[in-house]
């Protein structure tokens, strides 16, 4: 039973801003239409996300949206860290790439109490790095001290979708976490789109972590695709970081996680044929034309870095749920979308709680039948690959 006082809230901690207010880009290939007003109104008003992070609001044109909402009395910060909207708390975060010698390109999620503590960061990026306005961008140095000036601000560090070929740090970068970062200083560890709590604990270097499922969102409707649910007496910065510790009571109660195969890298591509590899094979060179070209995928990878055969699952370990988004599903459109949520609430609500008659009244049986299934694992799919989301089918 939970401690009293606390209760499960729904957090995505990873979403991306397309534009500020006044136009400015930020995540260049994101919606221009992902603002930090519009995040705080999705989040609130449709997806039924309690805490989000908003990973570019280090981009002092953020920085100014978010001074003008306060301002205006729209928003105000939170007790415990964070901005409130309404059903929302927004954590301020950044997302940073480093780059060391024998490994490729790594994304590092920061994440910090306050809009002070995140223009302090900003601060002190701007002279390491060429454009400090956008998001994403190579810093000149060491994850390891990029790690020690963010803890000594009293923020957290999370490596982004470790697995990825691109831009993770065990995708792409090193073989172990240790060979890039102190690991007492890691907040937790995101998963990724492309594999789930089983696949990592195959690694024992992680059973010590607490794992995050987060979008990645680079559009209003991403928000939530992946989730977590965590225990808490409200949503901000210090309840999640006692959350991630697992201190007095709080923690992550449950991953909501896109199916692996629902993601853009779970098999290995061969890019000179343009075809993956079938599903959990891989190879040094593709079997079909023999090139090796090949973008390997987090399954492969996961094998090859995996140092037991089964997962453990500590006893810290929650629940991994797997989850498909409503726009995987055929025929969800903007229309049958806002009927949805019209009709029964939240995006969460939808794939999560309301029973299938209520969800057969709305969008009718064969979509009911398929939100269903897919709550219950008995969804077919065909995987992703070469930065291809993977489909619902065969």
């Amino acid at each position: 039973m939970p401690e009293p006082g606390l209760r499960p809230f729904f957090a995505d901690l990873h979403v991306h801003i397309g534009s500020s207010g006044a136009g400015d880009p930020v995540k260049i290939s994101a919606s221009r239409q992902l603002t930090f007003q519009a995040i705080a109104e999705e989040a609130s008003a449709r997806k039924g996300i309690a805490l989000v992070g908003v990973i570019d609001c280090h981009s002092p044109a953020v920085q100014a949206d978010i001074d003008r909402l306060l301002d205006a009395g729209e928003m105000s910060e939170a007790p415990g860290g964070g901005i409130r909207y309404r059903r929302t708390v927004i954590l301020p975060g950044s997302e940073i790439e480093v780059r060391e010698p024998g490994g490729g390109p790594f994304h590092l999620l920061a994440y910090l109490p306050t809009l002070a503590a995140m223009r302090e960061w900003t601060a002190w990026m701007r002279p390491r790095m060429k454009n400090v306005n956008l998001s994403s961008q190579r810093i000149s140095a060491t994850a390891r001290e990029l790690q020690d000036e963010l803890l000594a601000r009293g923020g957290l560090l999370v490596p982004a979708h470790v697995f990825t070929p691109h831009r993770g740090l065990l995708g792409c970068s090193a073989d172990r976490l240790a060979d890039r970062l102190e690991l007492d200083g890691i907040a937790s560890i995101e998963l990724g789109l492309s594999a789930d709590s089983a696949m990592a604990g195959r690694l024992s270097e992680l059973d010590r972590f607490a794992f995050l499922t987060n979008s990645d969102a680079h559009s209003t409707g991403m928000i939530g695709r992946e989730c977590n649910e965590l225990l808490l007496a409200e949503p901000s910065f210090d309840e999640l970081s006692m959350a991630l510790r697992g201190a007095e009571g709080r923690r992550v109660t449950a991953n909501l996680g896109l199916h692996p195969k629902l993601g853009k890298y779970h098999t290995t591509y061969c890019t000179a044929c343009r075809r993956a590899l079938p599903d959990g094979q891989d190879a040094e060179a593709c079997p079909g034309c023999g090139s090796a070209r090949l973008v390997r995928g987090v399954a492969g990878r996961v094998e090859q870095l995996a140092d037991r055969a089964e997962p453990c699952w500590p006893p810290h370990r929650p629940v991994y749920r797997h989850q498909v988004p409503l726009s995987f599903f055929p025929g969800v459109g903007p229309k049958m979308r806002a009927r949805l949520l019209s009709e029964i609430g939240t995006e969460m609500e939808i794939l999560h709680l309301a029973e299938r008659e209520r969800l057969a009244e709305a969008a009718g049986e064969k979509l009911a039948d398929a939100i269903v299934a897919a709550r219950e694992g008995r969804l077919r799919m065909t995987a992703g690959s070469g930065g291809a989301y993977g489909r619902i089918g065969e």
